[in-house]
């Protein structure tokens, strides 16, 4: 671990980034005082500020009169989610101290900041954590950037980020004049960005957080059963079900749908960048650290976490299942193969597979 000027630090994340590089440095927030809204539960407006608004309203309802707009990634909190007007395909709503806005446009987060380490692990190359705040801004390190998802928010004027939940791999650490813990995010399958972001929204992941659940149950008996027409996913302990969730699968058309039958997962690891480039008739998409993918097919079909919104219970992916990130974790943990801070990734080749899925569409 080196201790970096703040000369020094501008030196390594490139001098072409820039006075908003050098302002966006010194607006750092000092390591675990991150300003966000105090409450228990917070709620993240994850549309995007091009793509639609957002509005609180007096009641929960679509036409009630407006309090007004709030943008991408401002904070509010969360009181309790209630049933209100249907608006798209949704009634649920989240009751806040000024009135109500549509759930699925609200990532529900929490805010635990972290005491940062101050060095890296004794004979380990880097280690995998979780964003456990509501947000953290990235700083990269190896300008020009390259993956697109970066170029999109800094040509849109938008404060490029990790997101809560979301799970990154740390390979360096280190601390600047003014004290502050940074540690390095290098998305292993990533474009070769490499970024610095502040050590107290991140926490390193332990050999409990990601300890196998249920391993006395014999493999053969677990099995998970997607339901598309229900948007639900449930596992299964030989005839028990023993977990049940909500899910968003693929829109209701020939480019996005997520094809019914059985599946044998073949790939599963921490973290994973996903993306694809638009075509005709589908539209193209670039995610960093998208965590806890399973992944069912080799068309790139994966159970995994979504962190960019909170729509679960209606078709929303491009054919993948979208799982809240802590539901995401727990089917990564429960299901087999079982993976461990020494053993971050397995892919295996026919016949042998993970825990079995089945993908249904019931029409009653």
């Amino acid at each position: 671990m080196k201790n970096f000027s703040r000369r020094d630090f501008l030196k390594l994340t490139g001098a072409s980034l820039g006075a908003m590089a050098f302002r966006r440095l010194e607006g750092l927030n000092p390591s675990g005082s991150f300003q966000f809204p105090e409450g228990e539960k917070l709620g993240r407006v994850s549309v995007f500020p091009n793509y639609y608004a957002t509005r609180i309203r007096t009641e929960p309802y679509p036409n009630a009169p407006v309090v007004r707009d709030i943008g991408e990634d401002e904070l509010i909190i969360w009181l309790r989610e209630v049933v209100g007007g249907a608006k798209s395909t949704s009634k649920r709503w989240v009751e806040t101290p000024e009135g109500y806005i549509y759930a699925p446009d609200l990532q529900p987060v929490h805010n635990f900041p972290n005491i940062p380490l101050t060095a890296m692990l004794e004979g380990r190359a880097g280690f995998w954590a979780e964003v456990t705040v509501p947000y953290v801004d990235l700083w990269i390190a190896n300008p020009p950037a390259r993956a697109g998802w970066y170029k999109d928010s800094v040509a849109n004027n938008f404060t490029p980020r990790l997101y809560y939940g979301q799970v990154l791999w740390v390979d360096q650490i280190m601390t600047t004049d003014a004290g502050k813990v940074m540690y390095r995010f290098n998305e292993k399958y990533g474009y070769g960005d490499i970024f610095w972001v502040d050590a107290a929204g991140i926490y390193p992941l332990t050999p409990e957080d990601i300890a196998p659940i249920h391993p006395d149950v014999d493999p053969v008996e677990k099995h998970i059963l997607v339901n598309t027409t229900y948007q639900t996913l449930s596992c299964f302990e030989g005839e028990r079900e023993i977990f049940f969730c909500r899910i968003s699968t693929g829109y209701e058309s020939e480019s996005y749908f997520t094809p019914p039958g059985g599946y044998n997962p073949h790939r599963k690891l921490f973290s994973i960048p996903m993306g694809a480039s638009s075509t005709e008739g589908r539209s193209g998409y670039d995610t960093p650290a998208v965590g806890w993918p399973i992944f069912m097919n080799g068309d790139g079909i994966a159970i995994h976490a979504a962190f960019w919104h909170n729509d679960f219970g209606t078709r929303r992916s491009h054919g993948c299942v979208n799982v809240c990130a802590e539901d995401a974790k727990w089917l990564f943990r429960w299901t087999t193969p079982y993976l461990s801070l020494d053993t971050d990734e397995v892919s295996l080749a026919w016949p042998d597979h993970g825990t079995k899925v089945k993908v249904v569409k019931r029409t009653f």
